[in-house]
């Protein structure tokens, strides 16, 4: 791809006088220059309601997920579809990973754009358009792209798109279980993949054996999966499969979302193979953390895992949203100026965090008896009791739960220190 204006232009994106939770912006300004605007959250500089990261917690949890697979001697491809985020990207590149994951074509390039030259696509890359995306991006001999086959049928559609191309495309054999979600479930299956890689010689290039656990729910069950993964990985070894692949890379074996990293670490950092391989993992809540269904997952790893005990420390969340008290219309209720278009509400509802009453010293531990109940577009019904000290205006910090369908809400999301000034912002392309 050409590095045109067009690209540059994209690869400096500014603050818009348009978006959502930031200050006062009259025209477009260069994302260096927040740092001069001197904008303080608690100032009320910013418009709530705002998502703000942590810059010190997305530090920590950098470094922390880095030293776990080091423990290990396998690598990270964190999954990019969590934040869409480049600038996150590049810190977690410059910080070890190996590269990042992403879900889609269109992921891919905007990785890509902003400077990513590894991608794993963790899912079928399937469509005319989407194989152009690919193809245009492997025009860089830099550029080292990944995706999943599971069918013969999609390996023809592949192989036959990227021969006329007269380009080389390198995939990983997706394994799937019965009930979930794609990859291959048993070896008529697998047989017929592979089958279809050989037609296409010198076009489809093996690369190695990809899974997401996720899809399973009990360690058992997880384990003999990547027992399995490990297993196929050395048969297709053996008999040859990897020979093109050997040739120029090492294998790849990768696996993990989220919630099953340490098991996946545990079990794919044993396999031996025969060649060099790559086990990479691909989790990406962990760079904000949350208080709902990962900092459950997170809690049961601290105690099954040793690595992560041996680490002394955690995840921590990274990631609030901060609204507005906009009417406390009666007893046992008041109205939060926060919606659906703005957090997620899959995985559970935000939960109130922090109370910051404008002109006070510091924030404070809101009562453990104050709870979302439910959310509308732009508001939020929280439970309170009669006689609370809480009133229109007071700013509520909210710990979510699931960040991915947070940050999907959010254009542009300001970074603070712990004197909560603004002391960057991060752009996301969703």
């Amino acid at each position: 791809m050409d590095d045109t204006n067009y690209h540059s232009a994209i690869k400096a994106p500014v603050l818009l006088p348009l978006n959502k939770g930031l200050g006062d912006v009259q025209q477009p300004l260069p994302t260096a220059a927040v740092k001069d605007l001197r904008w303080n959250l608690l100032r009320e500089d910013v418009s709530l309601p705002a998502a703000v990261l942590y810059e010190e917690r997305l530090q920590h949890n950098l470094e922390w997920m880095q030293q776990f697979v080091s423990e290990y001697g396998v690598k990270l491809a964190p999954h990019g579809k969590t934040t869409m985020a480049p600038a996150l990207f590049a810190r977690q590149i410059a910080g070890g990973a190996w590269g990042i994951t992403l879900a889609t074509a269109h992921q891919s390039r905007v990785a890509y754009v902003h400077g990513v030259r590894r991608v794993i696509m963790a899912n079928q890359l399937i469509g005319k358009q989407n194989m152009a995306i690919v193809s245009d991006l492997l025009t860089d001999p830099a550029f080292e792209y990944y995706c999943l086959v599971d069918s013969a049928q999609g390996v023809d559609l592949l192989g036959a798109f990227f021969k006329e191309r007269h380009q080389t495309l390198h995939v990983l054999l997706e394994l799937g279980v019965d009930g979930g979600r794609t990859g291959v479930r048993n070896a008529a299956q697998q047989s017929a993949v592979l089958n279809a890689i050989a037609e296409w010689k010198g076009h489809i290039v093996l690369a190695g054996i990809e899974l997401y656990e996720g899809v399973l729910k009990e360690e058992a069950e997880i384990r003999a999966f990547l027992q399995r993964a490990v297993t196929c990985t050395k048969g297709l070894a053996d008999a040859g499969q990897f020979a093109e692949r050997a040739a120029l890379r090492p294998v790849i074996l990768t696996g993990a979302g989220s919630a099953w990293y340490d098991v996946v670490a545990e079990e794919f950092s044993r396999a031996d193979i025969g060649l060099p391989l790559d086990v990479i993992l691909r989790p990406g809540c962990y760079l904000t953390h949350d208080v709902g269904v990962y900092r459950a997952s997170q809690e049961q790893i601290q105690t099954r895992n040793p690595v992560a005990q041996k680490m002394r420390s955690s995840l921590l969340p990274a990631l609030q949203l901060w609204a507005y008290v906009q009417s406390v219309p009666e007893p046992g209720k008041a109205i939060i100026a926060l919606g659906k278009r703005d957090a997620a509400f899959d995985a559970g509802l935000p939960q109130p965090a922090k109370q910051y009453r404008p002109g006070t010293q510091a924030p404070l531990a809101t009562p453990t008896h104050w709870q979302l109940t439910g959310m509308m577009d732009q508001h939020a019904y929280m439970h309170i009791a009669e006689g609370d000290d809480i009133k229109v205006g007071d700013m509520i910090a909210f710990d979510i739960s699931h960040p991915c369908l947070t940050f999907d809400k959010w254009r542009q999301i300001a970074v603070v220190n712990p004197a909560f000034e603004v002391i960057d912002v991060v752009h996301t392309f969703f």
